[in-house]
């Protein structure tokens, strides 16, 4: 049996989930990835269990179920420098007066609270628990970031200081996802403390291999920093606890600007990437399906689609269709066990 197919509804949060449930079911998805800003999932609402029970029977109304929650917006305040950027993508009571400790560690708070809510959501799914792990997705942001170039120069020391800070920040926000059952997808990026197989295997070695630490698997980060997106699933094959799909094309500006963007937005010409609707970037989704069954990942596919170029109702739709088409089970026997003479 292939897997489920969802859309992530972080891209779609200016829409009340009332209206895009109706509207994920027609673009042919088995459910949704529901981000936890908008109305999709209210982290302080959740211990309510009236409010639970009508989230299921909104997504039951039209066909759908849910796999997983993501707060990646939350997350990334967990570690970052804050500054006014943060203020545009955090709720007022994680920003407080911008303190930047203050946010820290009321974004650390609600990421606890995030895996206990994730554990009441999916508990109290009249249908059942799914066979796979509860997983909320997100981000963990970084203290290094701004050090990437490494200049002014930029010794090992002071990299280090940045993933124990991580490390110091993360461990108990993980502890409570054990303590929930819960486990956490980091989505590989740039401005997190993982952006690359290098900085990942680093992060896990950063949380002593806390087993609640794993990976929201996205191609598309990965592809045009030049990244070995394949090799990837197969080195962290027991820490995938989830899959995005999406594309991204690279190579493919005018010469006038190169990977790290050049202060430019998405859809400017001159971009050496930009992200793409499924099957129309240069990411090879079909060697993802065959290194997804070499490690026997069976978790939903979930899309997340972005293309600036691109009508996204109409985009969603033609990726739900892609996802269907480029996914296959695994086979259960060899094939050429017919040759075999009987014994």
């Amino acid at each position: 049996m292939s897997r489920p197919v969802t859309l992530f509804t972080g891209q779609w949060a200016d829409l009340p989930l009332e209206k895009l449930a109706p509207l994920v079911n027609e673009m042919g998805y088995d459910g949704v990835e529901l981000a936890c800003w908008g109305d999709h999932f209210e982290i302080p609402r959740s211990d309510d269990p009236k409010y639970l029970k009508a989230k299921w029977e909104l997504l039951k109304d039209h066909g759908l179920t849910c796999y997983a929650i993501s707060n990646h917006l939350v997350g990334q305040a967990v570690c970052d420098n804050i500054d006014e950027r943060h203020k545009a993508i955090l709720p007022d009571y994680i920003w407080g007066d911008g303190d930047p400790e203050g946010v820290r560690r009321r974004a650390a708070a609600e990421m606890q609270e995030t895996a206990r809510a994730c554990r009441r959501f999916l508990d109290s799914n009249p249908a059942g628990t799914h066979d796979f792990p509860a997983v909320v997705n997100g981000f963990t942001g970084s203290s290094i970031w701004h050090a990437l170039y490494a200049f002014p120069p930029t010794g090992q020391d002071y990299i280090e200081k940045g993933f124990a800070d991580f490390g110091k920040r993360w461990t108990p926000i993980l502890d409570v996802f054990e303590e929930a059952d819960v486990n956490f997808g980091l989505e590989v990026h740039p401005t997190e403390i993982a952006f690359d197989i290098a900085s990942t295997a680093r992060a896990i070695e950063a949380v002593n291999g806390h087993k609640r630490f794993g990976l929201n698997y996205d191609p598309s980060h990965l592809g045009y920093q030049g990244v070995d997106y394949v090799k990837f699933i197969r080195v962290f094959a027991d820490r995938i606890y989830h899959a995005h799909m999406k594309d991204v094309w690279w190579n493919h500006g005018d010469g006038t600007v190169g990977v790290f963007g050049g202060h430019t937005d998405f859809g400017d010409p001159r971009r050496y990437w930009d992200f793409r609707s499924l099957g129309h970037g240069d990411i090879d989704f079909e060697e993802i399906i065959v290194a997804l069954n070499d490690i026997g990942y069976s978790g939903p596919l979930s899309v997340e689609w972005e293309d600036i170029r691109m009508d996204r109702v109409h985009g969603a739709t033609e990726a739900a269709a892609f996802v269907n088409q480029i996914d296959f089970p695994r086979s259960d026997i060899a094939f050429d066990a017919a040759f075999e003479k009987e014994k």
